[in-house]
């Protein structure tokens, strides 16, 4: 079959490279795609986003199904733009409709849904302009740090933890002005959870559903989890803490009733479901929903498939995916992403990338990379994901950061502490 994914960075390679590898794909085209998924199918110069553009390219070239990597052609509704167009609407999408995408796309429609299901999660509050001083008697009910949470998709940066009170009232009043656009026209406040994070992935059809392997993964510049946030410096898989007696209850609290909640809210889903969790006292609770895979998780959680990602595909699209079990690499996988100059700040792009081919024990992910004139360039802030097996989480860093200190560029960084807290 021709397959066409949407998406240009880490997680988009990581999918395409495990993609290749199945005897059921004919072509692989990505748009646009990066330097690195151009050595695993073909690069298309198109806008995830430009749907009718997409549409064009789907029946020129007998695209058979559109697997999307980011969130916000999901968000945008381009599931529901095929299904509603009689030339293509027998092209299957792998990712939710316009509906189903809400839980990524509005926090507070997530948490209303989470509350809906008896999903465990932390108390909240929905605010706008109109009942801004219920918000601000509910931040003095709390106790710091303070969560602000933009309802809408705001590139990462929407949400604020904050431990002093007045600066969180100044903060929710700013939000609310504008401060992330019509991103944080609503904002949430969430009751602050103390544990440790990671996220568990699912696909499935509606009905059916598989679990992928958990991750955790790292947001923060410095080391020890220090400065801003970011897209993702790092992942680790398995995650040590979440062992089968607390994956029983992710499995039967969250992932359990969150497949079922979708059907029983007659909202059609066929794609990845990321959980993000906070494990408080060995108790899972969700954090956030995302409709896709997380990056850089994929980079970690992809190379532990055994199985087929096309078959597993082609059943999730078909709505048979409960026939399906899926193989797991016991290996550990780890990721350490070499990130530009002054991410998240301002960066340079276009430096050359060198020692790519010295490059031998681990799998090389690009993030945000182009080529120009036969060489590799940064084209981003994230720019290579370089992911290591190993028989534990140590010894598989161990490779990763080895990698990470081979591949050159300049103003390169990347964080040498990632696992640091397991």
């Amino acid at each position: 079959m021709n397959i066409l994914l949407l998406g240009s960075g880490g997680r988009e390679h990581a999918l395409a490279w495990k993609m290749a590898q199945s005897k059921k794909l004919s072509q692989l085209f990505i748009a646009p795609g990066n330097a690195g998924t151009a050595q695993v199918g073909t690069n298309v110069n198109l806008n995830p986003n430009d749907f009718e553009a997409i549409k064009a390219f789907v029946l020129d070239n007998t695209i058979n199904m559109i697997v999307v990597g980011p969130e916000e052609p999901l968000v945008r509704g381009i599931k529901d733009f095929v299904l509603n167009d009689p030339q293509i609407a027998h092209v299957p999408v792998i990712g939710p409709g316009k509906e189903g995408a809400k839980l990524e796309g509005s926090k507070e429609y997530a948490k209303a849904f989470m509350m809906r299901h008896n999903i465990p999660t932390a108390g909240y509050l929905s605010v706008t302009q109109s009942n801004l001083e219920e918000g601000l008697a509910f931040l003095k009910t709390l106790k710091a740090p303070y969560v602000l949470k933009a309802d809408g998709l705001a590139a990462g940066k929407g949400v604020l933890i904050l431990d002093d009170i007045s600066e969180a009232e100044q903060e929710l009043k700013e939000m609310l002005s504008g401060k992330f656009g019509d991103a944080s026209s609503t904002v949430v406040i969430e009751e602050f959870l103390s544990g440790i994070e990671l996220s568990v992935f699912v696909l499935t059809d509606g009905h059916g559903y598989v679990v992928l392997p958990e991750a955790k993964d790292y947001k923060r510049i410095g080391e020890g989890d220090t400065g801003l946030n970011t897209g993702g410096m790092g992942a680790v898989s398995p995650v040590p803490f979440a062992d089968d007696v607390f994956m029983k209850k992710v499995h039967d609290r969250i992932v359990k009733p969150t497949v079922e909640g979708l059907a029983k809210d007659n909202i059609p889903y066929k794609g990845f479901v990321f959980i993000g969790l906070m494990s408080v006292d060995g108790e899972p609770q969700v954090i956030e929903y995302n409709v896709r895979m997380g990056d850089p998780e994929t980079e970690v959680v992809i190379p532990r498939l055994k199985s087929d990602l096309v078959d597993l595909f082609e059943a999730t699209a078909a709505g048979n995916l409960r026939t399906k079990t899926i193989e797991i690499d016991e290996r550990s996988a780890t990721t350490v992403m070499c990130v530009s100059g002054g991410y998240p700040g301002s960066y340079e792009k276009g430096k050359e990338i060198t020692a790519l081919d010295q490059i031998t024990d681990g799998l090389v992910f690009h993030a945000g990379t182009s080529e120009k004139e036969g060489k590799t360039i940064t084209s981003g802030g994230r720019v290579i994901a370089l992911t290591a097996y190993g028989a534990n989480k140590d010894e598989a860093l161990k490779q990763s950061f080895k990698n990470a200190e081979t591949l050159d560029f300049e103003g390169k960084y990347f964080r040498s502490d990632i696992g640091f807290d397991l």
